[in-house]
């Protein structure tokens, strides 16, 4: 008894370490992105494809651990449309990498859960609270002063991560339909290998897929960062329920913060604190609105 409370007492903790080693490995991977873009001259699509042609290089082999039957599947439509949104929006991702100093991308990019919450009303009828509408609406408020599109230094390429956090809540609305009856192997894996074909197209068509250089590692390093991180996060949410590890994940913002200013010197402007703190508070409230809502929903099957 002794030792399964002593496992138990440790998921958390375990949980946590996932989820703020998720949130460096994504931070070290934005770095990597941003250096190769922005200073080494590597274009977006190039950039973009070499990161996930070396990511389903890593994966591959353990995500094929238990064989071809990872490749059943019977929403092969719904795999092509996951793939195409997260194409989109990795693309959109790292051309605003090569374009926005990376504290305002990543601050931006925060707003993906609201557009989760715009899509889950408008595609699947779920049930939106006036509580999550407000918390959206102070979010994209959050988000507008990050930008400042009012000022004369607003360039649209700002905008570029924006985009991406709304193709990427694309992304995680069919991942929730496609969990219902796909397992998890099999989702990851047609990802990739539906997404770096396209990459591959795009980047040749753009400006090639030569890279040398200081590129020639950054990259594989974050395609191995991105299997990394991918993996920790699953970890994180299978150690601790939800409700318990998001907080954690926000830590994603000091820490992008901190590879920007060690690696670049980019440091955030005044107008960055009080719209990432909305940002980020809105996101609390969103996240414990749906923790009071499943608390209810048990509560109501218990009953």
């Amino acid at each position: 008894m002794t030792e399964l409370s002593t496992s138990s007492s440790q998921r958390p903790l375990l949980a946590v370490l996932a989820m703020v080693g998720a949130g460096a490995s994504f931070a070290l991977i934005n770095g990597a992105l941003q250096a190769s873009t922005m200073q080494l001259g590597v274009a977006s699509t190039t950039a973009a494809f070499w990161q996930y042609a070396f990511g389903l290089l890593a994966a591959l082999p353990w995500v094929l651990r238990g064989g071809v039957s990872a490749l059943k599947t019977d929403q092969l439509g719904w795999h092509l449309v996951r793939a195409g949104l997260a194409v989109v929006g990795i693309q959109m991702w790292v051309a605003g990498l090569a374009q926005v100093q990376i504290w305002q991308a990543i601050a931006l990019v925060m707003t993906s859960p609201f557009f989760v919450i715009i899509g889950a009303k408008l595609f699947f009828r779920e049930r939106v609270g006036w509580v999550r509408w407000m918390a959206t609406a102070a979010g994209f408020a959050g988000g507008m002063v990050i930008l400042e599109p009012w000022t004369e230094s607003f360039h649209w390429g700002a905008v570029l991560p924006v985009g991406a956090a709304a193709f990427w809540a694309g992304t995680s609305l069919v991942t929730k339909k496609l969990t219902r009856t796909e397992a998890a192997d099999t989702i990851t894996l047609y990802l990739l290998l539906l997404m770096t074909p396209v990459n591959a197209f795009l980047a040749f068509g753009d400006a090639g897929l030569g890279i040398s250089g200081t590129a020639l590692w950054l990259l594989p390093a974050a395609g191995l960062l991105t299997v990394l991180a991918n993996y920790l996060l699953t970890l994180a949410y299978q150690k601790a329920d939800a409700a318990f590890i998001q907080p954690f994940d926000h830590l994603k913002l000091p820490l992008n913060i901190a590879v920007g200013w060690f690696a670049f010197g980019f440091a955030p402007t005044g107008a960055f604190w009080p719209g990432a703190l909305v940002i980020v508070g809105a996101s609390l409230i969103v996240m414990l609105d749906e923790a009071k809502a499943a608390r209810t929903l048990s509560t109501a099957a218990r009953t």
